[in-house]
């Protein structure tokens, strides 16, 4: 048995650098990866995907160059091939470049392999036992396959496998209208692939208000996607040319070259030993951490996708901040202190932070909301590109940001700063004052205020 100061399970966006800080600090760290370092952002998710949805703008704007006055002759064609090796240079000079900091630093020990819990302070991997005082899990999650009549008598690409496609499908059915299937669609569709969506609810990205999802539906059919919601009764059959699937009721079957399952993901945690240390788990595989990231067992923390409080690589690095901040800083950091933000990066993308108009109603507050159409942003008219819109809602009574969406062009980058006000606790009255750059789209967030009203 080899004894540590520390083992981190897996690494993804909280392992390595939690691993690099504490050997900083003179701790000996055993980190475990079961196949590649870098988590799923730089092998399956964020750095490939984004990657791939920036050569798809590429053929979009090539295809649209006339309205701007670029003449190009000839059809724009798609090199797959090419187009699938770009992605794969930028995750592998992400993930070599991890090997090559953790092979010159010392006090850190990369081990790949399947670990396991023996006990409490016992890992095993690859037949051999690993013991430390403090474990920090950071496993990780995987696409979530749901059970449909027929999923299992097809070949179905997930958010992993598709990223691998070197060839373009005739039509690619996406089931599942959430973040990842929605940006797999327009990337696809750009391509030159025919795509459907397939959503199981009413509205695409539920989790947003109602004129944001709309506004996102309206941006996909804009764009030649067929979306098929309230679709209940998903099946699949093989047919001699290609996959069949019902949708619902009343309406006609889709013949599919490949089907792409985006219906969530699920926790790497199952095949943990979890119940040999202890650690609680909901029942959906997620362990259950406190406010500072710890487990029901004394000396084990989760980390990132696997403790549910965030399945953004963001999210997993704030959760080594606060290990980190906790453990080898003095500081007092909570998971409870951060505000949720995110984006959903179709073309235009979807920057988010904070709470919806749904959640602020349901909280029971006073609130205020403004909201702008892209159409009257001096910067998306000169780009000529004006789909989307801009939304905050703020508290009546304490004048805090409560949360904000900018659905257009930048609006991944504008909603920082919201996210920058809110993190400072900044009120909407003080920010409205500020003086922004022109012409951006940032600088509609005061004008954006200044129209608040009781609703």
């Amino acid at each position: 048995m080899r004894s540590f100061d520390a083992i981190v399970v897996g690494a993804g966006q909280s392992g390595p650098f939690l691993a690099a800080r504490m050997a900083e600090k003179g701790m000996k760290v055993a980190l475990i990866e079961r196949k590649y370092l870098g988590g799923t952002c730089v092998n399956a998710g964020c750095m490939p995907t984004k990657t791939l949805v920036a050569s798809a703008r590429a053929a979009y704007m090539a295809r649209n160059a006339g309205g701007y006055g670029v003449t190009i002759p000839g059809d724009i064609g798609i090199d797959m091939a090419i187009v699938r090796k770009r992605a794969e240079t930028v995750t592998l000079e992400a993930r070599n470049g991890l090997i090559s900091w953790f092979a010159g630093m010392d006090g850190v020990t990369v081990i790949y392999g399947h670990a396991r819990f023996e006990s409490e302070r016992t890992i095993s991997v690859n037949g051999e036992l690993l013991t430390a005082q403090r474990i920090y899990l950071n496993v990780g999650a995987r696409p979530a396959i749901p059970d449909m009549p027929g999923i299992d008598d097809i070949d179905y690409l997930t958010s992993t496998s598709i990223i691998a496609l070197d060839t373009l499908p005739r039509h690619l059915v996406v089931i599942g209208g959430s973040y990842i299937g929605l940006e797999f669609a327009q990337m696809y569709r750009r391509f030159g692939a025919e795509v459907t969506v397939v959503e199981r609810g009413p509205k695409l990205a539920s989790r947003e208000d109602d004129d944001i999802s709309d506004a996102i539906a309206d941006i996909l059919r804009d764009e030649g996607i067929m979306v098929h919601t309230d679709a209940d009764r998903v099946a699949f059959k093989n047919k001699p040319d290609g996959i069949e699937v019902s949708v619902a009721d009343g309406i006609a079957e889709i013949m599919a070259s490949h089907v792409l399952i985006a219906t969530g993901r699920v926790p790497n945690t199952d095949d943990l030993g979890l119940d040999r240390a202890g650690v609680a788990a909901d029942k959906r595989g997620y362990i259950t951490v406190d406010d500072k990231l710890a487990t029901s067992v004394d000396g084990i923390w989760a980390l990132g996708d696997c403790n549910g409080h965030g399945a953004f690589t963001h999210t997993s690095y704030n959760d080594f901040e606060i290990a980190a901040a906790n453990l080898l800083d003095g500081e007092d950091r909570k998971l409870s202190d951060r505000i949720l933000a995110y984006a959903l990066y179709i073309d235009p993308p979807l920057g988010r932070v904070g709470i919806s108009e749904k959640q602020a109603r349901a909280s029971g507050r006073e609130i205020m909301i403004s909201t702008r159409p892209m159409t009257k942003v001096g910067r998306a008219k000169e780009r000529g590109e004006t789909k989307g819109l801009m939304k905050v809602i703020a508290d009546a009574q304490t004048k805090q940001i409560l949360g904000a969406a900018i659905l257009g062009i930048e609006g991944d980058e504008a909603i920082h700063g919201f996210i920058d006000a809110m993190n400072a606790g900044t009120t909407y009255p003080e920010l409205k004052w500020a003086v922004p750059i022109h012409p951006t789209v940032s600088e509609l967030i005061p004008t954006l205020l200044g129209d608040l009203k009781n609703v």
